[in-house]
């Protein structure tokens, strides 16, 4: 028995065989609504690298909504940089038609909605919105490699959304696989039997079909009033540049439909409805959406601020009067100044960082000036990676050319006095006596081979780490927990990790609260002045190194003078590190073929008497090469971690 695609269809005990899709089928998009009962809306979740968007690629040709020769690998990867970096950073949703046949001979038509979610930890908000548009979710765990951290925050955060969690193990096509080893290590977390996991190849096609059926019988259906209010929970968005902002919505209750007048409940905005439809797997104009149904909304509208994700969206005229609980909203962890090289796309950055907050929630941002690099804005985003595509995000899409400032958390500092100071940015640092000054934790999670237990504990103690505890999720494999700061782990901590590691540790973290630290604000002086780029806020004990490091760094690339110029680190008034830039010496005694020597002492002397009055008007020449250079972030990020 075999499905249309060629693949062997796995029958399971309830059903029978698949009714192969054909040309002259309608699609779903031909019928106006489609009864809950028969809509199975789930997601999958993993870690990094797992197979997610290639078991979706598998879907997409088993449905037969993909024809064979427009697919391509990655298909609901649509942004280039994930193709390019082989990693999905926005959770794309598309719907599935799929139809089985019962014992009996009877066959009935589902509607699956499939969410593809991304896996580094740095877009697991995309995550958590994707789970609430769903009732259960597919646990991928890679067959070669097993349960990893983010395997772990991912099935936690679908079971607080008391989500169906359908385990299964990818790649199991692969050599090294070793799928009843790992079956064992997931029952023995999820709860279940070995024998309940299935085995997929992502890659193969092998018991996607099988897969699909379980999709059907353990994930509900979903539940709501068709006759109530509509009410729709807006869970993304993105913003284009003809037809306005796009809005995907699953709807709850009631049902929406083109050309009646909509009110977003959270802004109070209202707007008419100028196309309602689905995504299958590219957009398609549609009847309306029903109880259950995941599908997107176009009203026209091009401001970015009136389509809020986590609102509720209901009909203007005898609307609902109860919204939907919304989603928690993200915190930013890691802030860094973003500036336009040429000042005068100061509004276009403005321009674009609002488009572009309409597609990432996450990012925040708020103006701010510079001395040394004039206006910019400072952003917060959830890690190094999301900063990392944020900039290339910003740079490719809107043509812009950028200089982000080194990545900083956010402080409290209570003053002497009482005042209480919230520092995201070095230049707001109090000149004052501070009494208390509290910094960032995270709750970090390490699952590593068992040998490098002693190199990740001596790491993370470097880094100021305190271990909160140490499982053994099987004989081989081992579990850390550990509490660190997080200005600790934002720049090379993951890069060090992994070459300690051998690369085959896995790292998740999530925010904890705050703790007292000795903390200084360490500055950088050019001929005496300080340049608030450089500046930095690290623990006391890292200050020289940090100083040091950086005086090393500007003395390579900023360029000589006509005269000396000092490149020193300071706490205050103390300097603790110095390097000097060598002035650029011209002969003046050149064209001084002999003679009296008072000649050339005069000449000296003359020289000297001109660097000198320089030095006191004269301002160091910094190029904006020399700053994006030392500023540069590319070490501290994980450019290399995707699906």
């Amino acid at each position: 028995m075999r499905n249309w695609s060629g693949h062997a269809a796995a029958p399971t005990a309830n059903h029978a065989t698949h009714v192969p899709r054909s040309s002259s089928i309608p699609t779903f998009a031909d019928t106006t609504f489609t009864d809950p009962a028969r809509i199975r809306n789930f997601c999958i979740i993993a870690h990094i690298d797992h197979g997610k968007s290639t078991l979706a690629d598998r879907m997409l040709q088993l449905t037969g909504v993909v024809e064979e020769r427009a697919m391509r690998a990655q298909y609901l990867d649509r942004m280039d940089i994930e193709r390019e970096r082989g990693i999905t950073i926005k959770a794309q949703n598309v719907r599935l038609p799929w139809t089985v046949t019962d014992a009996d001979g009877s066959s009935t038509d589902y509607v699956l909605h499939l969410i593809d979610t991304p896996g580094h930890v740095d877009f697991t908000y995309e995550v958590s919105r994707a789970l609430e548009a769903c009732e259960g979710a597919v646990l991928l765990v890679d067959a070669a490699q097993g349960i990893e951290a983010q395997t772990l925050a991912n099935l936690y955060l679908a079971m607080e959304n008391d989500l169906t969690i359908i385990p299964v193990l990818n790649k199991i096509d692969l050599p090294a696989a070793d799928p009843d080893r790992y079956a064992a290590e997931i029952a023995h977390i999820i709860g279940c039997e070995a024998d309940d996991v299935l085995r997929v190849s992502g890659k193969t096609g092998a018991g996607v079909g099988a897969l699909l059926d379980k999709v059907i019988d353990e994930i509900p259906a979903p539940t709501g009033d068709a006759d109530a209010p509509a009410r729709a929970m807006i869970f993304d968005s993105v913003y284009d540049t003809y037809r306005g902002v796009v809005t995907y919505v699953r709807v709850v209750d009631g049902r929406v439909v083109p050309r009646e007048k909509v009110l977003m409940m959270s802004t109070g905005a209202t707007h008419e409805l100028l196309e309602v439809g689905i995504v299958s797997p590219e957009p398609k104009p549609s009847k309306g959406l029903g109880v259950g149904e995941v599908g997107y909304l176009i009203t026209g509208v091009k401001d970015v601020r009136q389509s809020k994700v986590g609102d509720t969206v209901t009909t203007a005229r005898n609307g609902a009067e109860q919204a939907l609980t919304g989603y928690r909203e993200p915190r930013p962890m890691v802030y860094s100044g973003l500036y336009p090289v040429d000042g005068s796309d100061y509004p276009v950055l403005r321009e674009a960082l609002e488009k572009l907050q309409l597609n990432d929630a996450a990012l925040t941002f708020e103006p701010e000036t510079s001395v040394a690099l004039g206006f910019g804005f400072r952003c917060g985003f959830l890690g190094l990676l999301h900063m990392e595509i944020t900039r290339e995000r910003l740079e490719r899409e809107f043509d812009l050319d950028l200089i982000s400032t080194a990545p900083n958390v956010v402080y409290r500092v209570i003053m002497e006095d009482g005042a209480e100071i919230t520092v995201t940015n070095p230049s707001d640092w109090p000149a004052g006596k501070a009494k208390h000054i509290y910094e960032p934790i995270v709750k970090m999670t390490i699952i590593a081979p068992s040998e490098f237990v002693g190199t990740i504990m001596e790491l993370c103690q470097a880094r100021r780490g305190e271990l909160g505890g140490m499982d053994y999720l099987s004989e081989t494999r081992v579990e850390l927990r550990y509490t660190l700061p997080m200005a600790e782990i934002i720049f090379d901590f993951f890069d060090a990790l992994k070459s300690r590691t051998r690369g085959y540790a896995s790292l998740d973290y999530e925010e904890a609260g705050e703790q007292e630290a000795d903390l200084v604000k360490v500055d950088i002086l050019l001929q005496g002045e300080a340049v608030d780029a450089f500046s930095a806020i690290v623990h006391r004990d890292g200050a020289y190194t940090y100083g040091n490091k950086m005086a090393t760094k500007l003395k390579e690339l900023i360029p000589r003078q006509q005269y000396e110029v000092p490149i020193q680190a300071a706490i205050g008034s103390k300097i603790i590190a110095r390097e000097n830039i060598r002035a650029i010496r011209k002969d003046v005694l050149a064209k001084c073929y002999g003679g009296d020597i008072s000649r050339k002492r005069k000449l000296l002397e003359k020289q000297k008497e001109g660097k000198k009055r320089m030095k006191t008007i004269g301002r160091v020449d910094v190029p904006q090469e020399a700053f994006v250079a030392a500023l540069s972030t590319d070490a501290g990020g994980d450019k290399s971690k995707g699906k």
